[in-house]
C-alpha cells in the first residue's frame, strides 16, 4: 500500500511499502509513517518481483520503476497550504510583498505555494512565506489530496411517494399549470419505460427543457438525484465471430500452439500483410476462455487506433486501452480493472507502459513488431526495453509470449535460430496477393538529366498519377518533419544555430519559425543573416512539410494530408488522420516512421521513400539493419487487399546492398550479412553492450570526469572499453555529453560486470569535483 512520510517541516512523500520487518536501521533515524492511503493493496507481489528484475537488470533504483510504473495520480504531491492566522494585527512590520500576500488571504480562506507564487509572478517564495510563519501573520498545514476523481454520472427518479399509480395523478394534476415541467415528467415516463436509469443530461436533450425545469422539480421533490460511478473508457459494440483463417493461418496457427508445448516463447516471422492480427485474435480467444489475461503490446500509439477498432469487433468490453495519450484519470481506472481482474479489462492493448500494470493471471502475452526501437526507453529511468522484460513478465506470470514480426530483430532471430525460442514462419500474403513490386530511382542520374520535379522523380510522379487515375492512394515516407533541417547564409555559409543544442535549427514553414527538435526552443524566421547582414537564405534538405507543399503545387485538386509528430499532438490527432484516410478523404499521406508499423489500409497501391540514403548512413551499428527493417515495412503498407502494389524509393546509391536486399525482400540474406558484421566488430546479439553517459552544463568538468571514468574502467575491463566519445550530438539544453561504452563477451558474467560498474561508480561520485555530474547507465544501449 501507499502511506505518506513527512520530510523535514514541510515535504510529504508518496512512498510504497515493499516489506514490513522489525530490524530498526543502524545508521539513521527512521521517519514516521505520517497515514495509510489505501484501504487495499494497489501493487501486487508478482509487480514487484518484476520491478525488482527491471531495477537489477537496468541498474537503475526501484524507485524510478515505481515512478515510471504507476500513473501520477498515486503519485501524490503535497501541497502546502497555508492559513491567515485571525488573531495578527501588526500588518505595519510586514514588507511589501509579505504584505500583498497577507492582503490575499483577507479574501481567500487559504492560498496554495502555487498561488502565491502567481500573485508574486516568482518562483522562489518560501523565504516571504518563512517570514510570514517567523511573524505570525499564518500558519501552514500539509494537505495530501488525490488527483484521481471518478467520473460521476447524474441520473434522476422519481421519488418514492410519486412512485406508484395514485401518485401519478396527483403530480401531473399539481403540474396541469407548468407546461415545461409537465413536458419533463412525460419524457421521463417514456426514458423509464425501458426499465434503464434515465440520465439528467439525457432526460434534457428528448424534452428539451434546461437544467432548471429538472432542479425545479427536484425542489418540489417530485424528481430527485442521484449519482452513478462509471469508467471513461469502455467500449461499445456487440462481438462478432472471429473471420476464419486461411489454410497458411490456421498452420502458423497451430504451429505456434505446438512450439508452446515446448516452449513458452515463439517468434511469429509473417510477411507484411500476411494476417498475423487475425492469428493473434484466435490465440487470445482461446485464453480468455480460460478465464485468464492477455496483454497485447504495441511499438506505436498511432497503431493503437487501428488495432482497438479490429479488437473491439471482437471481444468488446473485453477490452482495455492504456497508453500516455490517455488522461491521468482514465489510465488509473484501467489499473484498477487489471488490479480487481475485472472482465473489461481482461485484455490489455497498450504501449510499452502497460508492462507495468498490476496483472494476477496473465496467460499470454503478444509483442507486435518486436523489432521496433521505440519499445526501448532512453530517459529518464528506467532505460528498460519492453519487449525483453515481457519476456520476462511471462516467464514469472508462467504465461506464453509471443513475439509477431515481418522483419525480427537480428537478437530475436538469433535467440530462435540458436533455440531458445521457438520459430514459426508465414510466408503468404492474406488473400495470396503477391509482394509489392519494388523499383529503385537513381535521382543521381535524374538530376543529371535534369528529370527532377522539385524532390520528384519524373518516374515517380508518373506512378502517382497512375494510382490517382485509377482512384487509389499513395503513401510517401520521408523521415524528417518541418520544412527543412538546416537554413544557410549563401554569402557566407552560416547557418541558424540553437543557444542551448549543438544542432542547427530546423524550419517549419507552417509557423514561419526556427524549431529545436530537442529542446524546443524556437524563433522566429529571420530576413537577412545574422552573421553577415545579407538576405540570401537558402533552406537545405527537406522534410514532410516541404513535400506536403510541392504536392499542393503539382496536385492542385488532390487531397493531400501530413501525419507527423507536429499533426499527432492531440489525443485523438491520429485517430483523424488514419480515419480520414481510411475514409478515402485523403488521396496523398505524408508521414514519418509512424507510417511504417503495421497500419492496415486496403487502397493503397503505391509507396514512395522519397531518400533512402539518410537512413543508411547514420553513424550506428544498428544503421543497415534499421533501415532495412523500416524500407520493407514501408512497402508492405502497399496492396494489402486487391492486386499487388508498387513501391518506388529513391536514392543515390541505388547499388547499395540492403536497398538491393529490400527490392527482393530477402530477410535471411540482410541477417547473415549483418550477423557477420557483428561477430567481426563485438556487437550484439554475441556481445552485450553497457553505454555510460556523464552530462554537465561545465565542458571540463566532464571532460576530465569522462577521462577519469574510462581510465577506471580499462583497469577492470581492458580492450572492451570504447571510448571516451561525444555523440552526435554532443551538448543538449545546454548539458554537454559525453560516452563510454563497455563491450561484454559471451562467457562473462553479466551479473559480476554490473558490479564492477557499480562498485567504479561509487568511487566515481565519491569525487567532490564529479558529484554534480549527471551519470547513467544504459544496459543493452541499442
Amino acid at each position: 500500500m501507499r502511506v505518506a512520510v513527512s520530510f523535514g517541516k514541510s515535504k510529504i512523500y508518496t512512498a510504497l511499502v515493499f516489506k514490513i520487518h522489525q530490524t530498526a536501521p543502524e545508521l539513521y533515524e527512521a521517519k514516521d509513517i505520517h497515514q495509510i492511503l489505501d484501504e487495499h493493496p494497489v501493487v501486487n507481489e508478482s509487480q514487484l518481483k518484476h520491478w525488482e528484475w527491471i531495477s537489477n537488470y537496468y541498474m537503475c533504483a526501484l524507485g524510478d520503476v515505481y515512478r515510471a510504473a504507476l500513473p501520477s495520480a498515486f503519485l501524490l504531491e503535497s501541497e502546502t497550504i497555508i492559513y491567515k492566522n485571525a488573531s495578527f494585527t501588526d500588518d505595519v512590520s510586514l514588507g511589501d510583498e509579505s504584505f500583498l500576500i497577507f492582503e490575499a488571504l483577507q479574501h481567500h480562506s487559504q492560498l496554495t505555494i502555487h498561488q502565491v507564487s502567481d500573485i508574486l509572478g516568482k518562483k522562489k517564495v518560501l523565504p516571504i512565506i518563512d517570514e510570514l510563519l517567523q511573524k505570525d501573520a499564518i500558519y501552514i498545514k500539509e494537505e495530501i489530496y488525490e488527483t484521481y476523481k471518478p467520473k460521476l454520472i447524474k441520473y434522476v427518479k422519481l421519488t418514492s411517494e410519486y412512485n406508484n399509480e395514485s401518485g401519478l395523478q396527483v403530480v401531473l394534476e399539481k403540474l396541469s399549470r407548468s407546461k415545461k415541467q409537465r413536458e419533463a415528467l412525460l419524457h421521463y415516463f417514456q426514458l423509464a419505460g425501458s426499465k434503464k436509469p434515465v440520465k439528467t443530461k439525457e432526460l434534457q436533450d428528448k424534452a428539451g427543457v434546461s437544467s432548471a425545469v429538472l432542479k425545479a422539480l427536484v425542489d418540489k421533490e417530485i424528481f430527485e438525484y442521484y449519482h452513478i460511478q462509471q469508467d471513461r473508457i469502455s467500449f461499445e459494440g456487440e462481438s462478432n465471430g472471429l473471420k476464419t483463417l486461411n489454410e497458411f493461418q490456421e498452420e502458423a496457427f497451430l504451429k505456434i500452439k505446438e512450439s508452446f508445448r515446448e516452449n513458452p516463447i515463439s517468434l511469429l516471422h509473417g510477411v507484411t500483410g500476411s494476417g498475423k492480427t487475425e492469428i493473434y485474435v484466435k490465440l487470445i480467444k482461446e485464453v480468455i476462455e480460460e478465464g485468464k489475461q492477455v496483454l497485447f503490446l504495441l511499438p506505436e500509439i498511432a497503431l493503437t487506433t487501428q488495432i482497438i477498432t479490429r479488437l473491439q469487433r471482437y471481444f468488446g468490453n473485453y477490452l482495455s486501452v492504456f497508453h500516455s495519450k490517455y488522461s491521468m484519470n482514465e489510465r488509473v481506472e484501467v489499473w484498477n480493472n487489471v488490479l480487481e481482474s475485472k472482465t473489461k479489462a481482461q485484455i490489455v492493448l497498450g504501449a510499452r507502459s502497460s508492462i507495468f500494470l498490476p496483472f494476477s493471471n496473465l496467460g499470454l502475452i503478444i509483442v507486435d513488431e518486436e523489432h521496433e526501437s521505440s519499445y526501448k526507453q532512453y530517459d529518464p529511468a528506467p532505460r528498460y526495453n519492453a519487449r525483453d522484460a515481457a519476456v520476462v513478465l511471462g516467464y514469472q506470470h508462467k504465461a506464453n509470449v509471443l513475439l509477431g514480426s515481418a522483419t525480427p530483430s537480428l537478437e530475436s532471430f538469433y535467440n530462435a535460430s540458436q533455440k531458445k525460442y521457438g520459430f514459426v514462419p508465414l510466408n503468404r500474403r492474406y488473400g495470396n496477393i503477391q509482394l509489392p513490386k519494388i523499383e529503385l530511382i537513381d535521382i543521381k542520374e535524374k538530376y543529371k538529366k535534369k528529370r527532377m520535379k522539385g524532390h520528384f522523380s519524373d518516374r515517380l510522379l508518373e506512378m502517382i498519377t497512375e494510382a490517382l487515375n485509377e482512384k487509389e492512394q499513395v503513401i510517401l515516407f520521408q523521415n524528417r518533419r518541418g520544412f527543412s533541417p538546416v537554413v544557410e547564409c549563401k554569402t557566407c555559409g552560416v547557418s541558424p544555430q540553437c543557444p542551448n543544442c549543438d544542432v542547427s535549427l530546423t524550419y517549419h514553414k507552417y509557423r514561419n519559425e526556427l524549431k529545436c527538435h530537442y529542446c524546443h526552443y524556437h524563433r522566429a524566421m529571420p530576413n537577412a543573416c545574422g552573421a553577415c547582414g545579407s538576405s540570401t537564405l537558402d533552406t537545405k534538405g527537406f522534410g514532410t512539410e516541404q513535400i506536403e507543399l510541392e504536392l499542393k503545387d503539382l496536385f492542385p485538386d488532390k487531397k493531400i494530408g501530413r501525419m507527423d509528430l507536429d499533426t499527432t499532438r492531440g489525443k485523438y490527432g491520429y485517430q483523424k488522420i488514419i480515419g480520414a484516410f481510411e475514409a478515402q478523404e485523403i488521396d496523398i499521406l505524408v508521414g514519418t516512421q509512424m507510417l511504417s508499423k503495421g497500419l492496415d489500409f486496403h487502397n493503397v497501391s503505391l509507396v514512395g521513400i522519397l531518400n533512402a540514403d539518410s537512413m543508411l548512413n547514420f553513424p550506428d551499428f544498428r544503421a543497415h539493419e534499421r533501415a532495412f527493417q523500416l524500407m520493407v515495412q514501408v512497402s508492405g503498407r502497399a496492396g494489402r487487399s486487391k492486386k499487388q502494389g508498387n513501391v518506388v524509393i529513391q536514392t543515390y546509391n541505388p547499388y547499395h546492398q540492403i536497398l538491393q536486399q529490400v527490392s527482393t525482400n530477402s530477410y535471411h540474406e540482410m541477417y547473415k550479412e549483418q550477423l557477420q558484421d557483428r561477430w567481426q566488430f563485438h556487437y550484439p546479439p554475441y556481445y552485450r553492450i553497457i553505454k555510460i553517459t556523464l552530462k554537465h552544463r561545465d565542458y571540463t568538468r566532464v571532460d576530465s570526469g569522462i577521462n577519469w571514468l574510462t581510465t577506471a574502467l580499462r583497469n577492470s575491463f581492458g580492450q572492451h572499453v570504447l571510448g571516451p566519445a561525444e555523440p552526435v550530438v554532443s551538448r543538449i539544453r545546454n548539458q554537454y555529453i559525453k560516452n563510454v561504452t563497455i563491450k561484454i563477451p559471451p562467457k562473462q558474467s553479466l551479473v559480476k560486470t554490473k558490479d564492477q560498474i557499480q562498485k567504479i561508480r561509487v568511487a566515481f561520485e565519491a569525487i567532490k569535483d564529479y558529484r554534480p555530474i549527471r551519470f547513467t547507465i544504459d544496459v543493452d544501449a541499442y
